[in-house]
């Protein structure tokens, strides 16, 4: 199982919000964790993470995580395989009432 690193950076000013497809199906990655970092350091972003599938729908991980400043999230036990034809893994940034931009680091271990 290797280790997967994103910088998922966006809903800046001119966007209150950002979807980013973080694996798509077929990529063939498994992990067992997944740690969701504030990164930027002036303002809090909530954060959904999600899996879809054409024809059968989206389904969340986590909805509407609020990540403060410099806050984290970190679960373990879920067991995810995105093999040929099965679910993507997404996530969407929202930023806080007023910020300038969400930036959050997401690993996969």
């Amino acid at each position: 199982m290797a280790v997967k690193y994103f910088n998922v950076t966006g809903a800046t000013s001119a966007a209150s919000e950002l979807t980013q497809e973080l694996l798509a199906a077929g990529d063939n990655v498994s992990f067992t964790k997944i740690s969701l970092s504030n990164v930027e350091g002036t303002n809090s972003c909530k954060v959904d993470v999600f899996i879809e599938k054409k024809l059968t729908g989206k389904f969340y991980l986590f909805k509407d995580i609020k990540l403060p400043i410099g806050g984290a999230f970190i679960y373990e036990g879920i067991r995810f395989n995105n093999k040929a034809g099965e679910f993507g893994l997404y996530i969407k940034l929202t930023k806080s009432t007023g910020g300038q931009v969400c930036a959050v680091d997401v690993i996969l271990s």
